[in-house]
């Protein structure tokens, strides 16, 4: 068998490309016994697994035992009747090994799929229950390498490292024990040459291990630059502000080194497995040289000699494999410590076990007191997971600082301010994307944090100033907050949306595909499907983040007609951009350093003249300065 023979594939070759330094990682406190956990519902077919990798192993040495019969029991003598069953057995043999090798293959393949299904989808499942901050931080490409690279090279603890340790240390037993047994001056004639290709092979791991690292980064930068100009953001801003050519010179210089670094890791490769091949070739030389010359001197019969010169073969690969073993064995142990990493990392917004569902009817919300800051990096991400690394120097300053108010039931609560205020933050804390560090959100009198999370979601909806689309269809994306909804609800959402005579223009219109973050539909558009979308959820509190901030007039006066829609009849707070939008709120709220620093409607905040007045009065003139004629 391939896996169990000379030990020359692609899984030894893999071993001496390992990087050393993994040797040296120190691993989390119990990373051994949590591996455990997860092997433990694949114990039956870990064990079936290993007794096959057993019994292939004695194969390997039961071989070259029936070749030795064949010279001395049946072809010396001349028992034609032995040959032939000797034959026969080697024919079964090969035929058992076959099989030994689908078996094994079966085992591992489901062994290993199934422990990457474990791991991934505990990791999937994980990470989309972090808050917001941890996706603020964490780069994308670094999680899904850890639901990619590292589950997969944890998985090989369990299969091909676990089975490459067995069968080596097996076959190496029973074909050192088998040798010296035939003869042991031959089996250290054939030792000799052994550190001749250990020590060079040890070199050329650590090289391997250089050179594959450096290009494992340049593939890394040319996939980050490919990714940064691909996505639709990217590429416009590639085309209005790159210069195609420097773009092309300076993708093939790095295609140029990941090509020259590629050739020399196939030569270093190459001279490997033709070392490895002379080393044996050597070896078998000397094994026939000297035992040629006892067998000639009568010490002892031709068979045996053949069947030390099929040994060797199973020899080196062996010996080659177990000499790195450790570094195989710290490499899988560091990527299931790396998964564990993710795992280990606590949602700073959990349900508790007594979480109670909001309470039901018309809702209020209500502000305490409420203080906040931003969490520090180490509370809710890992330096690993960040492109770059920055010093962690604390918990942030306080963002929000004893802020109070009250929206009853249908009320419109407007929000306006500098940017940097906190308007925000008090509408992420609303729908729970980040917990109060001091006071209390209440609704309907239940604090947000004693409200199981899925009722609040039902309970809130979300409009923000930059509305996301996944890359399907439209109708796709409506059902992302309501999955059972019927064609004609998502009509009914669309048109109370003011959008539903464009969708029905659409050639393929439900099943219009929206593409990348819906860069296919304009802005106005874009925001009014968002709006259909909370429509189609039926929420009981709106949250509007500056809906229309970067809005042409058209579209926004359309988006207008959608969110009066959108609120009638619920507790909504809107962020305002413009403050003309916000004339008839029930109540506006002025936002400055982290306070309310003015309250009261429309008509009451612009007779006290300060800082609502000012802002007003600003945006007025900015208004009547862009429509004025030109001199």
């Amino acid at each position: 068998m391939t896996m169990m023979g000379s030990g020359m594939g692609p899984s030894m070759m893999r071993s001496l490309r390992r990087d050393e330094s993994v040797t040296k990682e120190r691993l989390s406190p119990g990373t051994v016994r949590r591996i455990f956990r997860y092997a433990r519902p694949h114990a039956a077919q870990i064990v079936g697994f290993l007794v096959l990798v057993v019994v292939a192993a004695v194969v390997v040495v039961a071989n070259p035992l029936l070749m030795k019969a064949v010279f001395d029991d049946g072809i010396r003598p001349g028992r034609v009747d032995i040959v032939v069953w000797l034959a026969v057995g080697i024919a079964g043999l090969a035929l058992v090994d076959a099989l030994l090798g689908l078996a094994q293959r079966w085992f591992s393949a489901r062994i290993g799929e199934s422990l990457i299904y474990d791991l991934r989808t505990e990791v999937f499942d994980h990470v989309q229950r972090m808050p917001v901050a941890f996706f603020m931080r964490a780069q994308t490409g670094a999680l899904v390498s850890r639901l990619n690279t590292d589950v997969i090279g944890a998985q090989r603890a369990l299969t091909t490292t676990l089975s490459s340790v067995v069968s080596n240390v097996i076959s190496l037993v029973l074909v050192l024990v088998t040798m010296l047994i035939l003869s042991w001056q031959i089996t250290l004639v054939a030792l000799v040459l052994l550190p001749v290709f250990i020590l060079p092979a040890k070199w050329v791991g650590r090289r391997m291990s250089r050179l594959t690292r450096e290009q494992m980064e340049l593939d890394a930068q040319m996939s980050s630059v490919m990714t940064e100009r691909f996505n639709v953001a990217g590429a416009m801003v590639a085309k209005l502000y790159g210069r195609p050519d420097d773009e092309a010179r300076t993708f093939a210089e790095r295609a140029e080194r990941v090509r020259d670094v590629g050739v020399t890791v196939a030569m270093y490769g190459t001279v490997f497995r033709v070392g490895l091949g002379l080393v044996a070739a050597l070896a078998t030389a000397l094994v026939y040289g000297a035992g040629g010359a006892l067998v000639v001197g009568g010490a002892f019969e031709l068979g045996t000699l053949i069947a030390l010169s099929a040994l060797l073969m199973r020899l080196y690969g062996p010996l080659t494999s177990l000499s790195n073993v450790h570094v195989d064995v710290m490499t899988a142990l560091v990527s299931f410590d790396r998964v564990f990493e993710v795992l280990d990392l606590r949602p700073m917004v959990a349900e508790r076990p007594d979480a109670k569902p909001v309470p039901e009817g018309p809702v209020s919300v209500e502000f305490e007191d409420v203080r906040f800051r931003y969490p520090a990096a180490s509370e809710v991400s890992l330096a690993s997971l960040e492109s770059v690394a920055r010093p962690d120097n604390g918990p942030s300053q306080e963002v929000l600082d004893g802020v109070s108010f009250t929206a009853a039931p249908g009320e419109l609560i407007a929000l306006v301010g500098p940017s940097g205020a906190g308007k925000t933050t008090i509408t992420s804390l609303v729908s729970r994307l980040y917990d109060v560090t001091g006071g209390a959100v209440l609704i309907n009198g239940l604090d947000v944090r004693a409200a199981t999370l899925a009722s609040l979601r039902d309970t809130i909806g979300v409009v923000t100033q930059d509305a996301h689309l996944f890359h399907d269809t439209i109708a796709a994306n409506l059902r992302y907050a309501r999955p059972g909804a019927t064609d004609e609800e998502i009509w009914a959402a669309l048109r109370a949306a003011q959008i539903g005579d464009l969708v029905e223009s659409l050639p393929e219109g439900l099943e219009t595909v929206v593409g990348d973050r819906g860069y296919r539909l304009s802005g106005g558009e874009k925001q009014r499907l968002a709006i259909a979308r909370l429509l189609l959820k039926a929420p009981r509190v709106v949250v509007l983040d500056e809906a229309t901030a970067h809005l042409d007039s058209e579209s926004e006066a359309a988006v207008q007609r959608a969110l009066k829609t959108a609120l009638a009849g619920r507790t909504s707070l809107v962020i305002a951009h413009r403050l003309s939008t916000i004339r008839e709120a029930d109540q506006i709220l002025v936002v400055q350093d982290g306070r309310i620093a003015e309250r009261g409607r429309h008509e009451q905040l612009l007779a006290r003249g300060r800082i609502y007045a000012e802002l007003y009065r600003t945006q007025f003139r900015e208004s009547s300065e862009t429509v004025a004629p030109p001199d």
